[in-house]
């Protein structure tokens, strides 16, 4: 995937998300209504492909405002992850040369590694992730009546203990993905139906399509990485 093309899909897929986040907040109070709106207005704007550089800026402006209004990132890491890929992709169009846009949006790459790392490394030193019991409090007590069906699972402790160890292994080695295009597009389908599956299962839909926005600078930064040591 060429810089360009990658930088460019990463731009319509978060003007999708930006407006998938907005939606939500439509119908609140005015003050909200109106900084969500206008939030929406301009990833149209992103999505087509108009002033995209300060388009982007302007999000930024908006982003922090929002900050300000919940006094901090009050949708956890699905929040830092947009605000870090709206920096980022505001510093590419920004930067004073290609090598510093190659380094913005490489930064950008390298967090989404380090996200799935260090998430499986944080869960392999937790005791109630290492015998299951982390997962089998998700299932016995989620509050989404889409998940009502597995509550049973929650009663499968070798089930539970198996698919504990699937995911902190899978995200410690999920670097070694970088080795090849094949392997990598391997890990991100399988990233992507992870995510997914929170989302239809749990209501953590932001974490599926913002995680999914990042996908392409990873895969530019595969092979970038290749290019420049061949």
């Amino acid at each position: 995937m060429s810089f360009e093309i990658a930088i460019r899909l990463t731009e319509i897929l978060m003007g999708f998300a930006f407006i998938q986040q907005s939606i939500e907040h439509l119908t609140v109070f005015t003050n909200e209504r109106r900084l969500f709106l206008t939030r929406l207005i301009l990833s149209l704007l992103l999505i087509i492909g108009f002033q995209t550089a300060w388009i982007l800026l302007l999000l930024l402006l908006i982003a922090l405002a929002i900050l300000h209004r919940f006094q901090g990132p009050y949708n956890g890491g699905a929040d830092r992850m947009s605000l870090l890929i709206l920096s980022c992709l505001t510093l590419v169009h920004f930067a004073p040369s290609l090598r510093w846009q190659e380094m913005a949006f490489g930064y950008l790459a390298i967090q989404l590694i380090l996200s799935y790392f260090i998430s499986g490394w944080v869960k392999a030193t937790k005791p109630e992730w290492r015998n299951g019991r982390a997962l089998r409090d998700v299932f016995q007590f989620s509050a989404y009546p889409v998940s009502e069906h597995l509550r049973q699972w929650s009663q499968s402790p070798r089930l539970l203990l198996s698919m504990s160890w699937g995911v902190i292994l899978f995200e410690l080695l999920f670097p070694f993905s970088l080795i090849s295009s094949t392997s990598l597009t391997i890990a991100l389908i399988i990233t992507a139906s992870f995510h997914f599956s929170n989302a239809c299962l749990f209501g953590l839909n932001r974490f599926f399509w913002i995680w999914f926005t990042a996908y392409p600078s990873i895969l530019w930064f595969q092979q970038r990485m290749f290019i420049s040591f061949s």
